[in-house]
């Protein structure tokens, strides 16, 4: 089958940036991302500039791809990463537009590369569990429901890809600094900085430039781990507890 890619191409954040189409043959079982290596391959021949995106595990588990593929992020599969999406989900002759994350936080690198290192600095603010734990303990030393320790598992099922980011009209990082905040709060080492964490974490959050949450559910549509929206319910609650109860 032939498509036709339609890329963003942009030298950096200064550059001025635009659309440029490419024809392409694939086959239906191609992920996306080996049919973005055979473009380059086809570039790189023909003496051309080959598309700059990021990729590493191409399992669905490090988070390093994303793209919005044609207004959706990582593409119309749902509960995947770019990586996983195949050709299988389009058709002969289908053009796909492909672009960069798009927030003011994540300046464009080269092409679709972004910078995500505010997600980083994020993290580093809400520092690490500080108190003394001793010894490692058996499993069973310290008992967690199943319920929680579920929830906590879930929220630290997230990857960092960002589409969060991208699919919500705020550009906000809510879900992602709530999915980072709730698998650690929610569980007994992470009482003793609970407060200062997650005041810490949020601060950071607004720093950086992220857009506020108005609740239009996007991030959780799009989240290719499923994060839900309930994070960022329960990181309000401990923000607002932090803010004018102290704890």
């Amino acid at each position: 089958m032939k498509v036709t890619l339609r890329i963003w191409r942009q030298d950096g954040p200064k550059a001025k940036g635009g659309f440029q189409d490419y024809s392409v043959e694939v086959i239906p079982e191609m992920s996306f991302l080996e049919v973005l290596d055979v473009l380059n391959e086809k570039l790189i021949v023909e003496g051309g500039e080959p598309v700059a995106f990021e990729h590493d595990c191409r399992e669905g588990i490090c988070g390093s791809c994303g793209a919005m593929v044609n207004g959706r992020a990582h593409g119309p599969t749902d509960r995947s990463t770019l990586c996983q999406l195949h050709m299988r989900s389009f058709k002969d002759g289908d053009t796909i537009t492909i672009e960069p994350w798009r927030a003011e936080a994540f300046p464009i690198i080269k092409d679709l590369v972004v910078d995500r290192s505010p997600f980083d600095r994020i993290i580093q603010a809400g520092g690490f569990v500080s108190i003394r734990t001793g010894a490692a303990q058996d499993a069973n030393a310290t008992p967690i429901g199943k319920i929680l320790s579920d929830h906590a598992f879930d929220a630290a099922g997230c990857i960092g890809c960002a589409a969060c980011v991208a699919a919500c009209p705020n550009a906000s990082a809510s879900l992602f600094t709530s999915a980072k905040l709730f698998h650690l709060n929610s569980l007994p080492q992470g009482q003793v900085e609970r407060a200062e964490r997650t005041v810490a974490m949020v601060e950071q959050m607004d720093a950086e430039g992220f857009g506020y949450c108005t609740n239009h559910g996007e991030c959780e549509a799009v989240c290719p781990k499923g994060i839900t929206i309930n994070n960022i319910a329960a990181m309000n609650r401990d923000l607002l507890r932090a803010t004018f109860l102290g704890k």
